[in-house]
């Protein structure tokens, strides 16, 4: 099976694009991170919510609950793929700096991915 990309778009051939495995499960882990819970209609659980904290307050406790509730959605809908190796969530003034490590389980290949919530970057 070929994984398509996301967010779907044609390519150069005017087919569907599709995606490396690493790509693939990298877009399907921010995809998790940014659904709310709750937008999904067939599954109102699937998400993170993490855009839910751009107009919220920054703090270390905010960083910390953001922390609990990556690790839970990641282990729940992604376990079966990655596993996370390391999670660091940081209030950093207007920002919350998220950098996540893991490691595809089917290559054994590390990744990493950083995201900035909030504030200029």
């Amino acid at each position: 099976m070929v994984p398509v990309a996301f967010p779907y778009h044609l390519d150069d051939r005017h087919r569907t694009a599709t995606a490396t495995p690493d790509d693939h499960i990298r877009q399907m882990l921010e995809l998790l991170l940014f659904t709310r819970p709750g937008e999904r209609v067939n599954r109102p659980d699937f998400g993170c919510g993490l855009l839910d904290l751009l107009f919220g307050p920054n703090s270390p406790e905010i960083a910390a609950a953001a922390n609990v509730t990556i690790t839970a959605a990641v282990g729940r809908w992604l376990g079966d793929l990655i596993a996370l190796t390391s999670l660091d969530v940081t209030a950093d003034d207007s920002r919350l700096v998220i950098d996540l490590t893991y490691e595809v389980l089917a290559t054994g290949a590390p990744a990493e991915l950083r995201l900035a919530i909030g504030g200029p970057g």
